[in-house]
């Protein structure tokens, strides 16, 4: 019988946590078509986690955790874009490289003002899931259950401001309120996923399940299952060569998700010339 380590038993177990609060969000994106304003969230959170880093170190207040600097940065600038989305989409663009650039830059900046640091922006970058603990497990497991809870109590709305936002303003749906809702729970997806595989590598892991799952099937709920259970078999299999041949876990998982998505593409070339 073989016996798995403490730390590599609970990078399995946040990575599965996490797997759920990705595919099901993941599948949101994929939908909405909105992986650029994603990939501006994700690294706008450096900002937060270089900020409250530094807090920290000059003030010594250890409440101020990075993680929560990363939701706060990631929920501010979900703000800022559903803003321009809904009211100046002209400019979307500009705005999510603006986000992207300056998230980043501001996360780099505080950073380097806090002493042996450098450590810690790589670990945020490409991610340590090898350093979860029982605190992570809990935090993980409660914005997991906040995003499926209110999935499924508001899973029609965001279904008719996905694919039909007329639709939805003629059944009088807060489109705002709920647009913004789905922003912020993309978010704390987001943060989720920062310590699995990184900021850099975060879209990978948010939309490549759920765009192999669409591959086969245009059901909403199919294809979150499916994104669901690909995210975690993704993940153990990272996971599992990460440990093997010391490879970097982040690294490791997004190679294998670049590579089932290679395979998926193929088998549905080949089903479409079968047909």
């Amino acid at each position: 019988m073989i016996v798995l380590p403490v730390f590599l038993k609970l990078a399995f177990l946040g990575a599965i946590i996490a797997s759920f609060s990705s595919g099901i969000m993941g599948s949101y994106v994929v939908i909405k078509r909105i992986s650029s304003i994603t990939g501006s969230i994700s690294h706008s959170i450096l900002g937060g986690i270089g900020f409250f880093e530094y807090l920290n170190y000059k003030y010594d207040i250890p409440w101020l955790d990075p993680m929560l600097g990363a939701v706060i940065a990631a929920l501010i600038s979900a703000f800022l874009i559903g803003y321009v989305h809904l009211n100046f989409k002209q400019k979307e663009d500009a705005v999510i490289a603006i986000i992207w650039s300056c998230g980043m830059a501001i996360g780099v900046i505080f950073l380097t003002l806090v002493p042996y640091k450098e450590a810690t922006c790589t670990h945020f970058l490409f991610g340590d899931i090898f350093t979860t603990g029982k605190v992570d497990i809990l935090i993980l497991s409660i914005l997991a259950v906040f995003i499926v809870a209110l999935t499924i109590l508001f899973y029609r709305k965001f279904l008719i401001i996905c694919f039909d936002e007329k639709g939805a303003y003629l059944q009088k749906i807060p489109i705002k309120t709920f647009y913004f809702l789905l922003l912020a729970m993309i978010s704390i997806s987001i943060v989720l996923l920062v310590k699995i595989i990184g900021i850099i590598l975060i879209i990978a892991l948010l939309t490549i399940p759920a765009t192999i799952a669409n591959f086969f099937t245009y059901r909403l709920p199919i294809m979150m299952i499916i994104a669901v259970i690909l995210s975690i078999l993704f993940n153990t299999i990272g996971i599992s060569f990460s440990y093997i041949f010391s490879w970097p876990p982040g690294a490791t998982i997004a190679i294998v998700v670049s590579i089932f998505y290679i395979f998926a593409l193929l088998i549905k070339k080949l089903l479409y010339r079968m047909e």
